[in-house]
């Protein structure tokens, strides 16, 4: 297929440019699978979509405040650095920019000293490798210079970080929001577990790649970044036992769906795993896994909308998204969100 199939038409103002308060006041598009019919809701009647026999799967990464600004030793130029993956101990891949500015060898000091970093190498792709030093711990130093790396379509100061968090986040090392699940609040996460149903934990680091725009027409020769993900054993066991007694399993987001995907492509199972990962889902793949996918309106021409169209077929996204713009939903990150399963 062609990037140009996942084009729509989207107004600049239907971008959410902040998230909406509660968390679960978002609208919610519940669309079938296989009718195309399509449900308009708000983001707390999902439970109602849910059964005892069924299971939820979120990604419990936490956002790190991975862009900072550094100043060059030799001339005090700025440059912006955002972390995207750690490879060792002080060691990290980033994006630069300009990137004229970081060449290897070139020290930068961050946050008045607090941090220093030195370009070690560049890598295919223009990203660099950064070696940093610094007194004391590296996360608290990043929690006193670090800004939140919103994406490059949201232009409004965030005003709490923790909105840009989801409520169980709990593993840092994210370069971006798992946004699926910023539609949970703790109130309606006990509401389900009260209704009998089990939530599972996995973690995927999420990186730019995700977000990295085709730039092939011809989308099968996209190269996906790798992400870093871990199951754990009492959530392969979780989902197992939901389809051994007929139940299904939910994916809070694109980052879960590919987490699980990735796995059973691996194993051939859903198995204890820890492992990195550049799965690319776009139609024509084979589910092995998920049952149900909760997610928000991608960008157009994105890997992420091109996984939807895989799992609830082409016509039935493109159709949802087409409506999405004329009901005036709110997209990206902050948007709303949808759900895409089997309703009868």
């Amino acid at each position: 297929m062609k990037k140009s199939d996942f084009y729509y038409n989207l107004p600049k103002k239907l971008i959410a440019q902040t998230p909406i308060e509660p968390r679960d006041a978002s609208k919610l598009m519940v669309v079938d699978k296989k009718s195309g019919k399509i449900e308009h809701k708000h983001f707390y009647d999902v439970v109602d979509y849910l059964t005892e026999k069924d299971c939820l799967i979120i990604n419990d990464t936490r956002v790190l405040p991975a862009r900072i600004y550094g100043t060059k030793k030799e001339t005090g130029a700025v440059v912006e650095f955002l972390l995207l993956s750690q490879k060792e101990k002080d060691l990290w891949e980033a994006v630069a920019g300009p990137g004229r500015r970081a060449k290897p060898g070139t020290v930068f000091d961050f946050g008045n000293g607090l941090l220093t970093g030195e370009v070690v190498d560049v890598l295919d792709g223009g990203n660099r490798l950064v070696r940093f030093s610094y007194d004391g711990n590296f996360y608290n130093i990043l929690d006193k210079i670090g800004e939140m790396p919103l994406p490059h379509y949201i232009t409004e100061k965030l005003q709490d970080n923790e909105r840009y968090q989801t409520v169980y986040s709990a593993e840092l090392g994210s370069a971006a929001a798992p946004t699926a699940g910023l539609h949970f609040t703790p109130e309606l996460l006990k509401k389900i577990e009260e209704k009998g149903i089990k939530i599972g934990k996995v973690t995927l680091h999420v990186g730019l790649g995700t977000f990295r725009p085709v730039k092939e027409e011809n989308i099968e020769n996209h190269l996906m970044h790798s992400e870093h993900y871990h199951i754990p054993k009492e959530t392969a066991d979780l989902i197992n036992k939901t389809h051994e007694n007929g139940g299904r399993v939910f994916a809070v987001g694109t980052t879960s769906c590919r987490t699980l995907e990735s796995v059973a492509a691996k194993l051939g199972k859903i198995d204890e795993d820890d492992d990195w990962t550049s799965i690319f889902i776009y139609p024509g793949y084979k589910f092995k896994c998920i049952d149900a996918l909760i997610t928000n309106f991608h960008l157009p021409e994105s890997t992420l909308i091109m996984l939807v169209c895989a799992f609830a077929g082409y016509e039935n996204t493109m159709n949802a998204y087409d409506i999405a713009v004329t009901e005036k939903y709110r997209f990206f990150s902050f948007g709303d969100s949808s759900m895409f399963l089997d309703l009868e």
